[in-house]
């Protein structure tokens, strides 16, 4: 019998809570501090301040030794759910240039990012920059929940080369707004991800047609299933966020899929349950297969990072 698990959202109230609280740390930290500026870092470098790892990754590789670039969440972290401390927020006022990825990734960042805005932080949303992915019917629930709805955007970005290419020469802009100029740096990067994309087409290409069907945690491989050619069977937490929740019906009717397209494989990531998606397998007879969607390698690099997905699914699947 498949547990029900219901996920508990970031709910305004909580991020609402979280930003008072941070506030009020912040008001009695700001009375006893020299106030820093904007480019006063350790090194006299300016200041890029990037939300998110696997970001934080690309940012590192196209300022080089330029600035000085600080990735607020830990490696790993689930960015539906990681809160920041009153240290973070205050990296976040102070930075030259802030990176987020948009689209409501940063759940418990909305707050502190527009605070940031207000006060005249310089913010660079990626997702401006790119095509953004819309949640497509039958890639999981279509519940009136606007996270799950077709039609929603899809913030998991950086699950494929050519998106990522994107915001590349965007970004270059805005650091020489900040007096940074890596014009060089971002024509390399944008030739190793060009690299990148033809080394995990070559990668999967290994996967046989009838096989390319992707069972995931939640909604996290939108990007990587159309620009890789897999298609989207269902999801265990049937939204783009992992803090979305499932019922009983959802996971009934994800198992019958299962069933019916002869899915061998679950993806389990950060934030799935797993005596949930345990369940499913053995009501199912898929198995579960782990994939770090949200976790650099050892390397730091996003390169590997790819690869390394692409490599996860082809093995599991091919």
């Amino acid at each position: 019998m498949i547990p029900i698990v219901i996920r508990r959202r970031a709910a305004s109230a909580t991020v609402s809570a979280i930003a008072a609280l941070l506030a009020a740390a912040l008001a009695v930290a700001g009375c006893g501090s020299s106030g820093s500026a904007p480019g006063a870092s350790a090194s006299g470098k300016p200041d890029v301040v990037v939300t998110y790892a696997v970001l934080g990754a690309v940012v590192r590789e196209v300022v080089g030794t330029k600035a000085e670039v600080t990735v607020l969440m830990p490696n790993g972290a689930d960015p539906h759910e990681w809160s920041p401390s009153a240290r973070d927020v205050e990296k976040l006022r102070s930075a030259d240039l802030v990176v987020d990825n948009g689209l409501g990734l940063e759940g418990n960042l909305q707050d502190p990012l527009r605070d940031a805005a207000a006060k005249g932080a310089k913010i660079f949303t990626v997702a401006d920059h790119v095509t953004v992915r819309k949640v497509k019917a039958g890639e999981g629930s279509e519940a009136d929940d606007p996270d799950q709805a077709p039609g929603a955007d899809d913030p998991h970005l950086w699950m494929d080369a050519l998106t990522m290419k994107q915001w590349v020469t965007p970004l270059a802009e805005a650091l020489r707004g900040i007096g940074v100029d890596v014009t060089a740096e971002a024509a390399a990067a944008q030739a190793g991800l060009d690299t990148l994309q033809a080394e995990v087409v070559a990668l999967v290409a290994k996967v046989p047609d009838a096989k390319r069907q992707l069972v995931t945690g939640h909604e996290s491989m939108g990007y990587f299933a159309e620009r890789y050619g897999f298609r989207l069977v269902g999801a265990v937490v049937p939204s783009v966020t992992s803090q979305g929740e499932t019922s009983a019906g959802e996971l009934a009717d994800l198992t019958a899929k299962i069933k019916a397209a002869g899915v061998g494989v679950i993806f389990a990531e950060i934030g799935t349950p797993k005596a949930t998606v345990q369940a499913i397998a053995s009501d199912s007879g898929a198995r579960v297969v782990e994939l770090s969607t949200h976790t650099l390698p050892a390397d730091g690099s996003y390169r590997t990072f790819l690869l390394g997905i692409a490599s996860t699914v082809t093995t599991a699947l091919a």
